[in-house]
C-alpha cells in the first residue's frame, strides 16, 4: 500500500525544493493537494514520480516540477482571480485553488472537464467554476484576470488572453512547435506588454482558434 502522504512530500524535496522552487505557498498547496485522485487507479502509485501521466483522450497531466513552476510564476498571494486553460485532470486548477480567491477553468474536451468537475467537487473546492469550450478565446465574461495559466504548447500567444489581462496581470504559456516549446511570461505593465522567455518545455498542443487546428 503506498503512502501518499510520504510520496507527496518526497516529492517536495526532491523534485520541487531541490530545482528551485521557493514560495512556501506553492510547496504547502502541492504538499496538500492529493495528486493520486487525479489519475486512473492504476497509476496511482506513479503519481508522485517526476513525468507527465497519460489521462485519456491522449492528454496527460504535468509533471508536479512544470505544475508547480508555472504556479509560482504567476506570484499569487490569495486576493486574486485566475484563468487557466486546459483543465486537464484537474489538479493544476485545485491547486491554483489554494493560492487565489477564484479559479476560472476551459477544457474543451467534455468528457476530461467532467471528470475533473467531479473530483473538484468530491474534494470540496468551492472556488473553482469549469467551463467546455475553447480556451483561445479565454473567458470574456469573467475578464480581466490577475493570472492566466496556459496547460498546452502554443503556435503563438492568443490575443484574446492577452486582453482579458488585468493591469500587473501574469500570463504564463508554453510557445512553440509540436514537438517542443519555450515557456513565456507575459505581463501587462503601466509601459504595455512585457514578455520573458523562461526556457524549454513539452506540453500537448494547444487546439483551437488562436491555436493548432485538431
Amino acid at each position: 500500500m503506498v503512502n501518499f502522504q510520504k510520496a507527496r512530500d518526497r516529492m517536495i524535496e526532491l523534485q520541487l525544493v531541490s530545482r528551485g522552487i521557493r514560495d512556501p505557498r506553492v510547496l504547502e498547496a502541492m504538499g496538500k493537494v492529493p495528486r493520486h485522485l487525479f489519475v486512473d487507479e492504476a497509476l496511482q502509485d506513479q503519481a508522485y514520480n517526476d513525468y507527465p501521466l497519460p489521462i485519456g483522450d491522449k492528454q496527460t497531466i504535468s509533471q508536479p516540477y512544470i505544475v508547480a513552476l508555472m504556479t509560482e510564476i504567476l506570484e499569487l498571494k490569495g486576493t486574486e482571480k485566475v484563468l487557466e486553460i486546459g483543465t486537464g485532470s484537474g489538479y493544476q486548477a485545485a491547486v491554483l485553488a489554494e493560492l487565489a480567491e477564484r479559479v476560472f477553468t476551459v477544457e474543451r474536451i467534455p468528457t476530461l472537464a467532467h471528470r475533473a468537475n467531479q473530483i473538484l467537487k468530491k474534494l470540496g473546492y468551492k472556488n473553482i467554476v469549469t467551463r467546455v469550450a475553447d480556451g483561445t478565446m479565454g473567458w470574456p465574461d469573467e475578464a480581466p484576470f490577475n493570472g492566466i495559466i496556459v496547460t498546452a504548447g502554443a503556435p503563438r500567444i492568443p490575443q484574446p488572453l492577452i486582453d482579458q489581462l488585468a493591469m500587473n496581470g501574469r500570463l504564463v504559456i508554453p510557445m512553440g512547435d509540436h514537438l517542443s516549446q519555450e515557456l513565456i511570461l507575459v505581463e501587462r505593465v503601466r509601459e504595455g506588454i512585457r514578455k520573458t522567455n523562461l526556457g524549454g518545455v513539452r506540453f500537448v498542443n494547444l487546439v483551437g482558434k488562436w491555436g493548432w487546428e485538431e
